[in-house]
């Protein structure tokens, strides 16, 4: 029975590359089922992402250790994984329940193929929900006293859960620089995109009443520029006259959800590269598409 795996490669862009991986592969007995590349003249980085499968038995451990010289030579940051381990994610909420809610079903019937390890919340608003999905709850109450105690408590549920990501699905506290930090690329956040137009409270009301036509959502990896992260995903929705403040929260709320499931299914996949202060996000692998665009 063959293994599938993939590989994902960011470098100094130079000659060679591609053809150096692909004599790798083919003489570890590999054959690519997918593979997508881009060189950014800007930056002069390179980045690769190949979908493979091992033909004539070797494992990981193998296709690793032949694939480091060729790695050292280029000076890559490289990683071959095994194409269907799940990555561990924690969960983070206020409120606002609509984007838990959503991955909460993504992930039970196998759209989000996902191991949630826990739930943090300030609130207790939604523990029972999470409870009844037999999914840990962690309760972190945030005040600006108790904030730096409350992150150490929060790294502890993400080490003690071997937690790889973290998702702010409208978790509505900043995190401090040194967790953003810490935790760079690991933490995906959602936001409606009328930041910066319209900042702080009500930003549908805000949308409304200035009449806009199109509301969307952004997905992001955190950074300590608030709301400034590199962007994963968008998308929009159009707007008319005739609707109210009401509808534009409810298709707010969906947007939202579906750009933040987006976003993750494209991460936890191995598809985004962080740019400088852009990423670089590459199509679905084949059988992936339709999950991804659920909903």
């Amino acid at each position: 029975m063959t293994a599938a795996y993939v590989l994902t490669v960011a470098c100094p862009s130079t000659r060679g590359i591609v053809a150096g991986i692909a004599n790798v592969l083919t003489d570890q007995g590999c054959n690519i089922t997918d593979s997508h590349q881009y060189d950014d003249p800007k930056t002069g980085q390179f980045f690769m992402r190949v979908s493979f499968v091992s033909e004539k038995g070797a494992g990981a451990d193998a296709i690793r250790a032949a694939f480091t010289p060729l790695a050292e030579s280029f000076a890559m940051d490289w990683a071959v994984r095994d194409a269907g381990d799940k990555m561990k994610v924690i969960l983070m909420v206020s409120n606002f329940g609509h984007c838990l809610n959503d991955l909460l079903y993504r992930w039970r019937i196998g759209a989000l193929p996902i191991e949630i390890v826990g739930v943090v919340s300030n609130h207790l608003t939604y523990q029972k929900v999470v409870v009844n999905h037999d999914i840990p709850f962690h309760h972190i109450k945030v005040t600006k006293e108790n904030k730096p105690e409350a992150e150490a408590r929060l790294l502890s549920v993400v080490e003690d859960s071997g937690a790889e990501l973290v998702v702010l699905a409208r978790y509505m506290q900043i995190l401090s620089d040194a967790l953003c930090q810490k935790m760079s690329g690991r933490i995906i956040n959602i936001h409606h995109s009328f930041l910066p137009s319209f900042k702080g409270a009500n930003p549908y009301k805000q949308a409304y009443e200035r009449g806009v036509k199109l509301i969307g959502a952004t997905a992001h990896y955190v950074t300590a520029d608030l709301d400034e992260g590199p962007i994963i995903e968008q998308d929009t929705v159009r707007i008319t006259h005739a609707q109210s403040p009401e509808d534009y929260v409810s298709l707010g709320r969906d947007v939202e959800a579906q750009v933040l499931s987006r976003a993750i299914h494209a991460h936890i996949h191995h598809r985004v590269f962080i740019n400088d202060n852009k990423t670089v996000v590459f199509p679905a692998s084949p059988g992936s598409y339709a999950s991804e665009r659920m909903g």
